[in-house]
């Protein structure tokens, strides 16, 4: 299994009249073919920014993208439209990611026509042929997005990213604007098409409970910075970071006998405008030392394949 994506020291700033934002600072990750990096965090987090920096929507402010191989971090915009028949993304609000002019076969085949792929005969056999790989009916071809539910108008956004058969995709908070039963039959959908297809994720949401099955690797973040990166199973099993523990501490568990001791996370946000030479999560841990107030943790492999952005990590956890 060869590698899709590898991001190293990837950094995106934006100005603001009190100084520079930090949204996403020095993040490192690979993920190899037909595996899906999950990546969590409150909002605000900075996962959408990463999301779009490294299918180059937002040109990343330091740091390299590497791509099947290729640096991709400088690339002209000729190479940059090129690259988006291979990386695609599913957005978060299913509605307003939609014209709302435009019928669902025309929605679908609008990339097609961009990219000037197929005649409109050609077009429209591959829009039903989506349209039935995503579970949308034929019958609602003609339809428009504000005659469909939640659901079917994210499954319309599915067969979109679908049409150019990429094998990477980005799904940015995908279902959470869908009620729970519907959720459920997009993640599997999700999970399908990346069998059938060979697809490669990268999985944005601040919910762990919905990466729990999804995600091969979880990536936790925090105001722009990674605090957490481990396989989905051992995150579940054993959370290192402060602020993992607490995340993972919310998800109520259905089972009404089930005690479950919740880890508070006290204390207000530190602003991600011109951050100090500290902890970032240093104002809400109750594990800070003078150390984590004076000093940004380094990002170190505490356990196998497990890692972790803390100073006081092994005293916290008794490794």
């Amino acid at each position: 299994m060869g590698e899709m994506l590898r991001v190293e020291h990837l950094k995106k700033y934006f100005k603001n009249p009190a100084g520079m934002l930090h949204a996403v600072d020095d993040v490192n990750f690979t993920i190899n073919e037909g595996e899906t990096l999950g990546v969590v965090g409150e909002s605000g987090c900075g996962k959408s920014t990463l999301g779009r920096v490294v299918l180059k929507l937002i040109e990343p402010t330091g740091g390299n993208i590497i791509f099947k191989g290729r640096d991709i971090t400088d690339i002209k915009e000729s190479e940059n439209r090129e690259l988006r028949k291979e990386m695609q993304i599913i957005f978060q609000d299913p509605y307003a990611s939609l014209n709302p002019r435009l019928c669902v076969s025309e929605l679908i085949a609008d990339p097609l026509k961009t990219f000037r792929l197929m005649d409109s005969k050609a077009r429209q056999k591959k829009v039903y042929e989506l349209m039935d790989l995503v579970g949308l009916a034929r019958r609602f071809a003609f339809s428009y997005p504000h005659e469909l539910d939640g659901g079917r108008r994210q499954r319309i956004g599915v067969a979109r990213a679908l049409s150019l058969d990429p094998k990477f995709i980005v799904c940015d908070e995908p279902v959470s604007a869908l009620d729970v039963s519907i959720q459920a039959q997009i993640l599997n959908l999700l999970q399908d098409l990346q069998v059938q297809q060979g697809l490669t994720y990268i999985f944005i949401t601040h919910d762990l409970s919905v990466v729990k099955h999804i995600s091969t690797d979880i990536l936790v973040m925090y105001i722009g910075v990674m605090v957490e990166k481990a396989k989905a199973k051992e995150l579940f099993k054993k959370q290192l970071h402060p602020y993992t523990k607490g995340l993972l501490s919310a998800i109520p568990v259905p089972n009404i006998d089930h005690v479950k001791r919740r880890v508070e996370l006290q204390g207000e946000l530190t602003s991600p405008i011109e951050p100090k030479a500290e902890c970032r999560f240093v104002a809400r841990c109750q594990y800070a030392t003078d150390i984590c107030r004076t000093q940004s943790p380094g990002y170190e492999e505490v356990l196998p394949n497990h890692f972790v952005s803390c100073h006081n990590v092994r005293e916290i956890n008794d490794l």
